[in-house]
């Protein structure tokens, strides 16, 4: 046999080789992580996944210190130093770094959500988003605050929460000087300065400035992703309004003061509640005894109450601290937008009144005073009921030096400083004050 005969016998031997081998289609799967099952088409690229599970970032940002396990990531996270942002949506201004960055942002403005829930039915436009909301059902929350307690299933959350910890906000508006703990939340507050509103709702046409609520506006006409209570059936359109929502149902205040024993049911009580310990000086109003930065006075009236100002009903002569009180209070004598009890008919000028009113007939009495074993369906009553046992009077009559244990008898009482002549429209009779003339009526 020849060289070239050789030669020839030899490449086909190859080829012979190689049809034995089992056939691989293009792009096909074969090699899988032993940590995580996800499969890739090329070794080359198995390896490089494999470093994510080993924890080893050889790559660090000599600008922040962030490590990658690539250096490719690296490459990708310093053009963020560079401020340099090249790729910018033509619907809403916002710019980014890469290109790929930029086709996301852009299922935003489509609307589309092809990642759907299985367990709850809520949707998301990236995969990842689907995976992070995942985490929620399964419960897993491994990354815990040092400082409060509260976890997490990302330790980027928790990251961001720390936040709150430290007080810091590094991120100020040039505008109004409103600071932010994070560039994404004055990113999101500076389109409240600029006036566009770059989203549009298809159905009704209302716009919005962020993405976010209109996809939470679309949500009443479209009646998908409601979330719903399971104890009273009420919907919500976010889950975390939900969350809030059963802590209704329960004693529990997970948001806890590190300043005071306080705590609260929700987070924005507690940002509310915060505020007090870092004002300058406080005030203690003498007509409505809360709290305040202002000193009272007629130049600085009470924050809460107005000190006292008052706001007449002309039917019945009844005052109010508030103008809202008023309007809630004419209700019951116009009968327009009244709540009524299905049980015994009364009516309620707001729905929360009727709320509370409800739990009579329940006869629930979860609220019990320490000292004498009473039992009461709100906590306010329980409250008031305290009173009798401290012999507390906070509520101080403007005219007088006489003090209440309520407000209501306080204001009762202040009608009869009111001195006029009051005759009675439907007979004869008239009154020298406001509080007769008003038990008359």
């Amino acid at each position: 046999m020849t060289s070239t005969q050789e030669d020839q016998h030899g490449a086909r031997s190859q080829r012979s080789r190689e049809a034995d081998k089992p056939h691989r289609r293009k792009g096909e799967k074969k090699y899988s992580c032993d940590e995580c099952g996800k499969d890739f088409s090329h070794p080359k690229n198995l390896k490089p996944h494999q470093l994510i599970h080993s924890g080893i970032k050889s790559y660090s940002c000599a600008e922040c210190g962030k490590s990658f396990t690539q250096a490719g990531h690296l490459k990708t996270h310093q053009i963020i130093h560079s401020g340099v942002k090249p790729y910018i949506c033509d619907l809403c201004g916002n710019s980014f770094t890469q290109a790929g960055s930029l086709k996301t942002h852009k299922f935003i403005h489509s609307g589309v959500k092809p990642f759907r829930c299985d367990l709850c039915g809520k949707s998301f436009t990236h995969l990842g988003s689907l995976k992070t909301h995942q985490l929620i059902h399964r419960g897993v929350k491994p990354y815990s605050c040092d400082l409060c307690g509260k976890s997490f299933s990302q330790p980027g959350h928790l990251k961001t929460h720390q936040l709150i910890h430290s007080g810091v906000k590094a991120h100020s508006c040039e505008l109004c000087g409103k600071a932010f703990t994070r560039s994404s939340h004055l990113r999101s507050h500076q389109v409240t300065h600029s006036g566009i509103k770059a989203y549009s709702c298809d159905i009704c046409g209302k716009n919005f400035g962020q993405s976010g609520h209109r996809n939470i506006h679309v949500r009443i006409h479209t009646k998908n992703d409601f979330c719903f209570c399971d104890q009273c059936g009420k919907l919500f359109v976010t889950h975390k309004d939900l969350q809030q929502h059963m802590f209704t149902h329960t004693e529990e205040r997970p948001y806890k003061c590190d300043l005071c024993v306080k705590a609260f049911k929700e987070p924005r009580s507690l940002r509310v509640h915060q505020q007090i310990h870092f004002r300058k000086k406080l005030y203690k109003c003498s007509y409505c005894e809360k709290q305040s930065d202002t000193d009272g006075t007629s130049s600085q009236p009470c924050r809460h109450c107005g000190g006292g100002k008052e706001f007449l009903c002309d039917l019945c002569g009844k005052t109010f601290n508030q103008q809202r009180n008023l309007k809630w209070h004419q209700r019951r004598h116009t009968g327009d937008k009244m709540n009524y009890c299905k049980e015994c008919g009364r009516g309620f000028p707001t729905q929360s009144q009727l709320k509370i009113h409800e739990l009579i007939h329940s006869g629930v009495k979860k609220h019990i005073c320490d000292q004498c074993g009473s039992s009461f369906t709100t906590a306010s009553e329980l409250k008031e009921h305290k009173r009798v046992h401290t012999g507390e009077k906070p509520y101080k009559c403007r005219h007088c030096d006489k003090s209440f244990s309520r407000s209501g008898s306080r204001n009762l009482h202040e009608r009869t400083h009111i001195e006029g002549n009051f005759s009675c429209d439907q007979c004869d009779k008239s009154f020298k004050n406001l509080s007769s003339y008003s038990t008359h009526k």
